[in-house]
């Protein structure tokens, strides 16, 4: 038994390891395809003179390619971090409602540029708290609300509500995207899943949000649904217990 024991604290331990290397890398990977970025997006504004129409367009396919590289990197360290983020869950009583504000800000840039409407329908009166991680909880509304900007399209509206359901607070994303197949709706929270026409809409991607959102919301006690149909929309509802 205490051979067992050993062996699996060093498999532990090589695993963690492991897991602290790759995420050194993925963040010195990431710092770099920033700055590239940044200086990239210089030579497209014409920072450094004019450039030709030729130039524009090869700088233009570096700058896309470099966002993607980033996109990717991002996904790794999701993956990575993923099961670990699971680990501890400190629920405290949290104004959902102030947090989703939050969210929303640090997306209306991303929205805006991509010609899609974000909206925050606020409840006219103040709803009560929810017991919750703060921190983790804000990964659930941010991967709820990037993945309905990401697979909307220029035009299309993601609709945010807040409201009391007896002893929850529930939480809504709506959007009039691509939707999800009536055949891959019963595996959309599968670990490493995805739809195929969000595997068309944006090659990018873990298929690890969904999961990762639908676990830490049961690590709360509460519960994640959502109603699709295929180019017409999907609302994700997210029901958390009241403080």
């Amino acid at each position: 038994m205490n051979e067992t024991t050993a062996e699996i604290a060093e498999l532990k331990k090589e695993i963690a390891t492991k897991s602290d290397l790759i995420s050194i890398s993925a963040h010195q990977l990431r710092t770099s395809l920033t700055s590239m970025k940044w200086i990239l997006k210089m030579f497209i504004d014409g920072d450094f003179g004019e450039l030709t129409a030729e130039q524009k367009n090869f700088i233009g396919k570096v700058y896309e390619s470099d966002e993607r590289m980033i996109r990717l990197v991002n996904e790794m360290l999701s993956i990575n971090h993923a099961e670990d983020m699971l680990e501890t869950i400190h629920p405290t009583p949290t104004d959902l409602v102030l947090l989703m504000d939050d969210v929303i800000f640090d997306f209306s840039s991303e929205s805006y540029k991509r010609g899609i409407e974000l909206m925050f329908l606020k409840p006219s009166t103040q709803i009560a708290f929810a017991m919750a991680d703060s921190e983790k909880i804000r990964v659930v509304f941010q991967n709820l609300i990037e993945n309905a900007i990401k697979y909307s399209n220029k035009g299309d509206r993601v609709v945010v509500t807040a409201s009391e359901k007896e002893n929850m607070i529930e939480i809504s994303v709506r959007d009039t995207g691509i939707g999800i197949s009536l055949e891959e709706q019963e595996r959309i929270f599968g670990k490493f899943f995805r739809a195929d026409n969000a595997k068309k809409q944006d090659v990018v991607g873990s298929g690890l949000g969904l999961y990762t959102t639908k676990r830490i919301v049961e690590k709360h006690n509460g519960t994640i649904r959502f109603e699709s149909i295929v180019n017409e929309g999907t609302t994700f509802f997210v029901s958390l217990p009241k403080a």
